[in-house]
This record gives structure tokens, sequence and C-alpha cells, in this order.
């Protein structure tokens, strides 16, 4: 399937045509992976969505950002005209991505076993809440919900506090970073096989992965992870500590970072406490040792302990609000802040790839796109007459 004129050829994936069924966020968030780095991705939305998504309204940051680098029609799946469209892109794509509950697809009649008897080469790759199948499959999930389920929140915030739920979407996030390294995993076998792969996962298999040594401490020694506030679970100390003029972070807690940050803070009594001597002792002291450094750090700026630590190899740094974090000097050199320019609402910036390939720019080339912007083009591409068109939007199928 051709890729329009603007689209970028040089890019890794320029070769790859995508078609785009999710909504929300998990399933963007894979494809926004695919369309950074050149892939023809086309979105596809039923005619009922309006101008908005769960994400917000169509001109908001959100779905802006969720949305640049890619294409946009509308196609109603329910309707047999609809379908057949659909399946007209089907057998020219590479890759199809959905998120909808597991049912949905096969009562489109167009889930995976349907898309391979006419393209046997398609990677479709499928997000839901909590899997494809199994008690729990037919189940509407979102992200807070998977936190939840998945053991997160009972470890995020003060101890005491009760159930707490992270600042991000981290279930929805990880699920679709998770499964656009799936996709490329599949479309790296079928430069071999010729054949693609039903490629899976959920939010709840991401939230449960995302518990990492959380996790395997279960696992494997039977320990119940309970809620740390700032401190980390195991390595102390490691935490928020206060300065005189703002909170620092500093991580001191293996045991040659502990002499090198007992010496740059002047306190060589520390060292010679028998109790603070070992990682294991210094956590269970975690209370009485956190609160002797904070005695020493709220007596100087962040600024002069940052600049004190990181010269004595100590990783610390300050802890910014997302204002100061596009103001700091190390994102700022990093680029991860790209301009675009919408055709209606002008130059706006949005969050790029935080992927770096030498010798390929990762410029934003393509605003989110307007309702129905390709309806015509994508069609055209599949071959679809101006006539043939007309009778589709007149019916209400597009």
């Amino acid at each position: 399937m051709p890729a329009t004129p603007d689209h970028a050829t040089t890019l890794p994936l320029s070769r790859i045509t995508v078609l785009d069924l999710t909504l929300a966020r998990a399933g963007p968030t894979c494809v926004r992976h695919l369309a950074d780095w050149g892939a023809n991705v086309i979105r596809i939305e039923p005619p009922s969505t309006g101008g908005e998504d769960i994400g917000g309204p169509r001109d908001g940051p959100d779905f802006q950002n969720l949305h640049r680098n890619k294409r946009a029609i509308r196609l109603d799946l329910k309707a047999p005209e609809g379908r057949k469209a659909f399946m007209r892109l089907a057998v020219r794509a590479d890759v199809i991505v959905e998120n909808m509950r597991a049912s949905v697809k096969h009562r489109l009649r167009i889930a995976y076993d349907d898309v391979r008897g006419i393209n046997p080469r398609i990677v479709y790759g499928s997000i839901s809440g909590f899997g494809q199948d199994g008690p729990y499959s037919g189940r509407p999930g979102v992200d807070q919900i998977a936190q939840g389920l998945g053991g997160l929140m009972s470890i995020t915030g003060l101890p005491g506090q009760g159930p707490v739920r992270v600042g991000i979407p981290i279930a929805d996030l990880t699920a679709g970073n998770l499964l656009a390294f799936g996709i490329m995993t599949a479309l790296f076998e079928r430069e071999t096989t010729g054949l693609g792969r039903w490629v899976q996962t959920s939010l709840l298999e991401a939230q449960v992965f995302m518990l990492d040594f959380q996790a395997a401490r279960w696992l494997m020694a039977g320990e119940v992870a309970g809620q740390a506030g700032n401190d980390h679970p195991t390595a102390i100390p490691t935490g928020v500590f206060p300065a005189s003029d703002a909170p620092i972070n500093l991580a001191a807690s293996s045991g040659r970072q502990w002499e090198r940050f007992c010496e740059a803070v002047e306190r060589p009594d520390w060292l010679a406490r028998p109790d603070w001597q070992t990682q294991k002792g210094r956590s269970e002291d975690r209370v009485a040792l956190n609160a002797a450094i904070a005695d020493v750090t709220r007596t100087r700026p962040a600024a002069v302990w940052i600049e004190l630590l990181t010269e004595a190899g100590i990783p610390c740094g300050p802890v910014n609000d997302i204002e100061h974090v596009f103001a700091d000097p190390q994102v700022k050199h990093l680029g991860i802040a790209r301009p675009v320019t919408h055709p209606r609402l002008g130059e706006q910036q949005v969050v790029a790839s935080p992927l770096n390939f030498s010798g390929v720019a990762k410029d934003i080339r393509m605003a989110a796109p307007d309702i129905s912007a390709d309806t015509e083009a994508v069609l055209a591409e599949v071959g679809y007459s101006a006539a043939d068109i007309a009778a589709l939007r007149e019916r209400g199928v597009i």
C-alpha cells in the first residue's frame, strides 16, 4: 500500500503499513512507536466517535500527543460495506493493532483468524484488560483497575496510607510499549517464515510484569512487599531528603557509596556504627538513619548538595514538577519535546520518542489528523473510485 507523498521513506519502519483500530491509551501508545519510526499508520475510527476519544477532545494535548504521525479515516465496521473496505485494506497491510474487549473483534469478524485467511503475513496485535480468555476476559478493563488488581497500589504511597495509584497510567503505557516490542519481534520472525502471528498482552499482564523485583521477592522468598513511601524498598539510604530550600533525591545504598556519602557530608562517625555498616542493617534501621541524614541535608540548599554529592559520585538530583522537567538543561539537550505544526492549531509541542537511532532524525512529521482527513485518499489507494467513495459516504459507511 503506497504511503502519502510526505511520508518519510528513510525511517526504519517506512515499508510497514499499520491499520490502527485502537482507542483510549494502551493501543495508541503501541501504535505511536510504530508511527514515530516511519510506519504508514492508518487510524480507522468509527463514524460515531465525533470529536472526542477517551483521551479527551481531539484538539486537546492528550489526543494530539498520542496520534501524531498517523493518517485517519472513518469506517463503520458494523456495516457490510465497511467490513469489506477494512478487509481490502487488511490484505495489503503488515500490522493490525486493536484493544477492543476480547469478544468485539470476533463479533465484527475482523479478528486474527478472519484476517489471516486473506493475508497470512499479517501481524495482529491485541491489548485487552485481562487477557483474551480466562475468567476475567469479558470484563472491561482500564488502567486503575489493573493497578489495583496487579498489586501496584498496595506498594505505592506511605506506610499505612492505604492504596495509592501511580500518577501516570502505567499499566496502559507498559502494555502499549510491550505490544510494540512484540509486534517488532513477530515482524522480524516473518522475515524468515513469511508468516505473521497474533501477538497479545493485557493491562493485567503488563502490570504484574512491572512489579519486577517486588514480584520476585514473593515468588522466590515469600516476601509480601508493603508501602515504603519515597524510600527504596530494600536499598537504604535511597529516598527524598529535605534541603534548606527544596527536597532532593539521593541514593547511597551500596557499601562504597555509603562510605563516599559519609565522607561528603562530613559524618565519618556513621561509618563506625555497627548497625549501619551493612545494607541490611541500614535498611532495618531506616527510620533513624533517614532522620539523621535529614538533619544534615536540611542545613544547605539543594543545589549545593547536588553539586557536592555529584562530585563524590553519589546519585542525586532535584525533585522537579513537570514545568521544571522541561526547563532542565539535560532534558532540553535530549530534545524530547519536539515541535509540530497542526494545520488548524498552529505550532505545538509533543513528547518525542525516547529512542535514538544513529543517523536517523526523530522529528515529528505530522500532527494528529482531523476526523476523516484521509478517508478518500486511503480508499483510493486500495482501488475505490470517486463514485464508490461517494456512495459509501451517502450510506454513512464512511
